[in-house]
Formats: structure tokens, sequence, C-alpha cells
């Protein structure tokens, strides 16, 4: 397999795992061609490689950088804006999970919290609501809890050491 295929092949699948994870396929194609190059890329090279209108490029990097997993470079002299993504993946990993925690299991949380602490009468169904919808906030809080944990470890010099003798 040369090349060119093989990064086309890359950059497909990465975008077809996008739209698994929750995120648009055009998106993580863009990321994933911006992950996989060794120079930062403009918007008129994203465009032409994948085929896409500007509004559709310009869109999905201005989500990516909302991620903070794609950043806008200058090149001197250029007038073209250049962009480069995350290249280090504890960093990629730690800012996805931060990004999904707070857009998908934090509003999650506030509404099983909200289900759960309703006033359960007589009825054995009530009953039931609250003590199963109790039951998944606290296990997703302690799931969140973790992936904070696992967060912070990333951070600080312990995590930092702990993880470079796992590699």
């Amino acid at each position: 397999m040369e090349f060119k295929e093989a990064k086309n092949k890359f950059v497909q699948t990465w975008g077809a795992l996008g739209s698994q994870w929750g995120i648009n396929k055009t998106m993580a194609k863009i990321h994933a061609l911006l992950m996989v190059s060794n120079e930062p890329v403009s918007m008129e090279d994203i465009m032409e490689e994948l085929q896409i209108s500007r509004g559709n490029a310009s869109m999905n990097l201005r989500s990516l950088m909302d991620w903070g997993i794609v950043y806008k470079e200058y090149k001197a002299g250029e007038r073209k804006e250049f962009f480069t993504a995350e290249k280090d993946l504890d960093e990629l990993a730690v800012k996805i999970s931060r990004e999904r925690s707070k857009r998908e299991i934090k509003p999650t949380l506030k509404i099983l919290k909200e289900v759960s602490t309703i006033e359960a009468k007589d009825s054995a169904e009530e009953k039931h609501f609250v003590d199963q919808t109790t039951k998944l906030y606290d296990f997703v809080l302690k799931a969140d809890n973790m992936l904070d944990k696992m967060t912070e470890f990333n951070d600080n010099w312990l995590g930092k050491l702990v993880m470079k003798m796992m590699k």
C-alpha cells in the first residue's frame, strides 16, 4: 500500500469511528488529516483533500478548536490560516475525556439527580423508579469522578511519572 492510499484509508476510517463516538464524520476526518500531517495544513488544503466546502471546513475546524484538540497556527509571510492537531496522544485522550464529560455526563447527572429526587408515593412503580434512577445516578457519578481523577492524575508530576513508566 502506498502512502497516499494508506493516509486516505486512515482518514476515512477515523471519520467512520468519529460518527460512532457521537461527532460528525467530517469533523473526525479533518482531525485525522491534521493528526497525521507533519506540518500545519491550510483550510484550502483541507477542503481540497477532503472535498468539502469552505463553510463545512470552517464550522468543523471551529468545533475542533472548541474541543481544544486543534490549534490555529500562523506562518510568517502567509495570509492563509493553518491548523494543526494535538499530537500528544495522552493529552488528546485527556482533552476528549474532559470535553465529553462536560457535554454528556454532567448534563445526564443533572437530569438523573432531578428525576431521582421526586417524592415516591405509595406506588411500587414510583418507588422502583426512584430506586433505579438513584442507583444509576450513583453509578454515573462514580464513573465521572473516576474519569476526573484519571485526567487529574495525568496533570500532576507523579501521574506523569507513572504514565512514563508504563510506556
